[in-house]
């Protein structure tokens, strides 16, 4: 079970090439249009990247984390699974976040957290959409507990892609 985490740069490039079975596209409404990737199950979750809601901004919210929890319980791990934003930081390390915790029941949260740091040193993913899927999985507080152990990431340096393996927790 392969979660690739990628930036909108690359995105292509990781679907040639890895060839995932699902994408899950998180890009905010100005850059919402259709990328070109063969993929069997895609979805595109529109919003801005912040953690609280803001007066002309679209925050995620639990309906937009309940699709996601619904689009990836469709993946059955046999091909790789990919989460797209723009610089591949924040909501699609949330995303890879939420994915592991769901499809991976039994590893706690802290080692799911832990991994993701390792494959993406620059991983800060997004609290508020680990807070709506805290509450949806009934973690009790435990995924947004793990994220804030982890703290931010490195700062941004460049564009790049990471892969977080979900047999390895």
């Amino acid at each position: 079970m392969r979660l690739i985490i990628s930036p909108a740069s690359e995105v292509a490039r990781i679907c040639r090439e890895a060839r995932p079975s699902h994408l899950l596209r998180l890009v905010s409404p100005e850059y919402a249009a259709d990328v070109e990737a063969e993929v069997d199950a895609s979805l595109t979750l529109v919003m801005h990247d912040i953690t609280r809601p803001e007066p002309g901004r679209l925050a995620p919210d639990r309906p937009m984390i309940e699709a996601l929890l619904d689009f990836a319980s469709s993946w059955n791990g046999e091909r790789p699974f990919a989460c797209q934003c723009w610089a591949g930081v924040s909501r699609s390390t949330a995303a890879a976040f939420i994915i592991g915790c769901q499809m991976r029941p039994d590893a706690p949260e802290q080692a799911v957290a832990a991994a993701l740091r390792r494959a993406s040193p620059q991983a800060t993913p997004n609290r508020l959409m680990v807070a709506h899927a805290d509450a949806q999985l009934a973690r009790g507080g435990r995924m947004i507990a793990a994220v804030a152990e982890i703290g931010r990431g490195a700062d941004f340096s460049q564009f790049s892609s990471a892969e977080l393996s979900l047999a390895d927790l």
